[in-house]
This record gives C-alpha cells, sequence and structure tokens, in this order.
C-alpha cells in the first residue's frame, strides 16, 4: 500500500442507494477485517437512534460485524451538523490510529464529507432567540428577501446557498448579527492533511445508468414500507418534542412521512413525493461529485470487485 497505512484515511462516497455500505464492508475484509479498519459513517440521517428503516441503517448482525462510527449518537430532537461531524470523525480518525486501524469514511452526506475534506468555520453557537427572530422574518418577507440581504453582507457565503436551503441561509445571517463578520471570513480553511496529517485517498462509487438508480431507488423505498417504514414514522410522529423544522425529520423519506401522518398528503402522493425526493437527492449527490478534486471514480456493480479495486488503487503511487 502506497505510504504508511497507519497515516491512511480512506474516503468512500457517492449517491444514494449505490451500494456504499457493502463496499466499505467488503473493503474492511479485504484490508484485514474489524481489527484492522475503522468504519466512520458520513450519513446525516444515520446519526439519529430510532430511524432505522427509512435511512437503510445496517442492521445489528451487520454492525456487530462491521462496527461504525458515528451511528445511533444523537437522539432524533437533537440536531447534527457539520462542524460536529467534522470534530467527531477527527476524533475516531485520531482512536484509530492509536489503534493501528485504518480509517474509512463512508457515506453520502457531500456537505459532511466536503467539511471534512476541506475544513469548517470555528463559528459561534446559535443563538435561540436570534434564530427565533430569523424565522419570523423568513415566513413574513421570504427567502429571496433574505437571500439578497446575506448576498450584501457576505457575498461569498450567499453564491454558496440557496435561497430556500432554509437551516444554512438564516444560519449565514445568524452569525454576520452575533460576531459582526461575514461567516465566509470565518471559515477554517485548514484541510483534512494539515489538521490530521497522512494521505487522504478518495473514491465514489457513482451508476452507469441513471434509469437504474432511479429504479433501484423506488424499488428499495417499496422494501421500507414493507418492513414497516410507515410505524417507525408513527412513532417518531407521536413524538412531543419532534416536529417537522427538526433536521432529523427532514431527512428524505421523513419529511414526506410526516407530511402524510399529517394528513397533507394522500398514501399515493407520499409514496410518489418520498421516491422523487429520493431521485433528487442522488441527482444534487452527483452534482456535488461532478468537480470533485483528487477523486477515484468507481463504476457501480457488486461490492467485491469494486472493494477490490479500491485495493488496488491504494497501492499506486498517488501523482504530485
Amino acid at each position: 500500500m502506497n505510504g504508511s497505512p497507519d497515516r491512511l484515511i480512506v474516503v468512500l462516497t457517492g449517491p444514494t442507494a449505490t451500494g456504499k455500505t457493502d463496499v466499505a464492508c467488503a473493503l474492511q475484509d479485504h484490508l484485514g477485517g474489524a481489527d484492522r479498519v475503522r468504519l466512520i459513517s458520513a450519513d446525516s440521517a444515520l446519526v439519529y437512534r430510532g430511524m432505522d428503516i427509512g435511512t437503510a441503517k445496517p442492521d445489528a448482525a451487520m454492525l456487530s460485524e462491521y462496527p461504525h462510527d458515528l451511528i445511533d449518537i444523537r437522539d432524533p430532537a437533537d440536531p447534527y451538523t457539520a462542524a460536529d461531524f467534522v470534530s467527531d470523525t477527527d476524533e475516531a480518525i485520531g482512536r484509530a490510529r492509536r489503534l493501528g486501524q485504518v480509517p474509512i469514511v463512508v457515506g453520502g452526506t457531500m456537505m459532511y464529507v466536503k467539511s471534512f475534506l476541506e475544513g469548517i468555520a470555528e463559528l459561534p453557537e446559535s443563538d435561540e432567540e436570534l434564530r427565533a427572530e430569523l424565522s419570523a422574518r423568513y415566513e413574513a418577507e421570504g427567502a429571496l428577501a433574505l437571500h439578497s440581504e446575506l448576498e450584501t453582507v457576505d457575498p461569498k457565503a450567499a453564491a454558496g446557498i440557496h435561497p430556500n436551503n432554509t437551516q444554512r441561509l438564516l444560519r449565514a445571517l445568524e452569525v454576520v448579527e452575533l460576531t459582526g463578520q461575514p461567516m465566509s471570513e470565518l471559515w477554517n480553511q485548514a484541510d483534512a492533511r494539515e489538521r490530521l496529517g497522512g494521505e487522504v485517498r478518495q473514491f465514489a462509487v457513482l451508476p452507469d445508468d441513471r434509469s437504474r438508480l432511479h429504479a433501484r431507488i423506488e424499488e428499495r423505498f417499496e422494501a421500507m414500507l414493507a418492513a414497516g417504514f410507515l410505524d417507525e414514522m408513527q412513532t417518531l410522529f407521536d413524538r412531543a418534542d419532534l416536529h417537522p423544522g427538526l433536521p432529523s425529520m427532514r431527512a428524505v423519506g421523513y419529511r414526506q412521512g410526516w407530511q402524510y401522518l399529517a394528513g397533507e398528503l394522500e398514501e399515493q402522493e407520499f409514496r410518489t413525493q418520498a421516491v422523487t425526493a429520493t431521485r433528487r437527492l442522488a441527482k444534487r449527490q452527483m452534482t456535488w461529485l461532478r468537480g470533485w478534486q483528487d477523486l477515484t471514480r468507481l463504476t457501480w456493480g457488486a461490492p467485491e470487485p469494486i472493494a477490490e479495486n479500491i485495493v488496488k488503487q491504494l497501492h499506486k503511487q498517488v501523482p504530485r
């Protein structure tokens, strides 16, 4: 393997439903098993306990054989951020190195992966009163008005935030209010290599046929329904401390499930919108990856040959 194994960090990403978890598990086998590998989940929904079926979370048997860090570490009422992910992943990699393990960061939440690779701002904690004021303004004035304001005070941040991304838009305005500085000026650009040292190798599992991916997404959602997704959703819906504005309940499938249980969608609308939202998620993930630097692209398929290919790539010298 190129470079010292105890300084290697592997990142495995790709759009939803391309079998990244299975590839990571096969890769663990090829690299010596659980004693030699630490799998670290990079999925913003898998962090939440009680959200199992709708997130396609690995089951208990798989997690026993292939343990993952950063799965089931939060209650759905407790938001988890990209900054939390970077901090937790850095800690997990430190533990892996102390145990002589190769860390493999695997998942499709692109903001998490990108933040881990490039660094993230050290920003102030959220202020509930200020966030409530901004949320009220968002409802009264609309997304475009607040985005226009952000373009004035922090054009760099605004360029990377869609007006409809409420959470990120309000956070950027909140940071300006709290610090008096544009959020973009506070961003810490220390990337993973600088923070952690060693070699970072990036791989993405990508579909060669988008129609096949769409079919797989629909099949997987039907399997989730058969496995009891709506029962899982009902348990969450019945909790007094959960609401549709939380990051956990905005996850694809859960947002639509909430709307269905609230009587806002008919059953067929729920099914159609959940599948459509998942397809759109896959499209956004592939758009993120289109311009990704230092990325080895792998065509999806059976996990074993993909894992074997990754092992071969890891033995190759990286061009400088």
